[in-house]
């Protein structure tokens, strides 16, 4: 392949570095160029990869079911992550946390009636799609909370739980524990009181109009990328054991959760 290979994400940004190293490394096994697009907002990212314009995004679960509807045949999944963690049982996927201020007097999700909710952005599913199917589980179908806002991204929501300006948000698992390694002057500052999921974690897609050789290349550099030293290191800036394959009916449950998410008012 001569033209460079575009990679975008639109994670957190505390994901940024574990992605650029992804793209590198990735680079590197195929003897390729790569380009890891990060210096403009990732709503333009997100432009760019439905476009065409960039070719790889790791992207949301919830995005990325919309994504397949919107544009059949357009993308194809190339793998998920599996977190280091415990918690995650070896298995493709993440939780909710429900964070509130370590001096906050709440407790858990049900404490939260009538306060000040905050979320990342409306096609996020750890900050928002979980919380509405959450609320329709227990047939808290209108108002729950007292006030719902849009912080712009989870690491924004934690900021405005910590001013006061919200009580609580669910934030993404993978996020809060990068926090505690780049933060932990702000984790120390909060507490989780109830978790939601687990959900299909984010994968990472590829535009069908790469090359059939190609795609499936780099879908086994994905998979074996735990298997060589640098991959490792790769994936370990991001607290990844390692990339599995998926299908797109592993994430018929994030669709499941948006149908009865949709019964719920704010």
């Amino acid at each position: 392949m001569t033209q460079t290979l575009k990679i975008i994400s639109i994670q957190s940004p505390n994901a940024a570095e574990s992605c650029r190293q992804i793209a590198y490394h990735m680079g590197q096994r195929l003897g390729i160029s790569t380009e890891f697009i990060n210096d403009v907002p990732w709503q333009e990212r997100d432009r760019m990869l439905e476009s065409g314009e960039a070719d790889i995004g790791w992207v949301c679960g919830l995005p990325y079911t919309m994504k397949a509807k919107k544009f059949p045949g357009q993308f194809e999944l190339i793998a998920a992550p599996v977190m280091q963690q415990a918690r995650y049982h070896q298995r493709p996927v993440y939780f909710s946390d429900v964070v509130v201020r370590r001096d906050s007097r709440f407790n858990a999700f049900n404490d939260l009636r009538g306060t000040r909710w905050g979320y990342n952005e409306p096609n996020s599913q750890s900050g928002y799609n979980i919380t509405r199917y959450h609320l329709a589980q227990l047939g808290e179908v209108d108002h729950f909370f007292d006030r719902v806002l849009e912080a712009g991204s989870h690491l924004n929501a934690l900021e405005m739980i910590l001013q006061g300006e919200i009580e609580a948000a669910a934030i993404d698992s993978t996020v809060l524990e990068q926090v505690a390694v780049d933060r932990p002057d702000l984790l120390s500052q909060l507490r989780v009181v109830d978790t939601l999921g687990p959900s299909p974690i984010p994968p990472w897609v590829i535009n069908t109009k790469v090359p059939t050789k190609l795609r499936e290349a780099i879908k086994r550099v994905f998979w074996t990328m735990h298997m060589t030293a640098e991959g490792r290191d790769a994936l370990a800036a991001g607290q990844i054991e390692r990339m599995v394959a998926v299908s797109d009916q592993d994430y018929d449950r994030i669709r499941e959760m948006h149908r009865e998410a949709e019964k719920v008012k704010w």
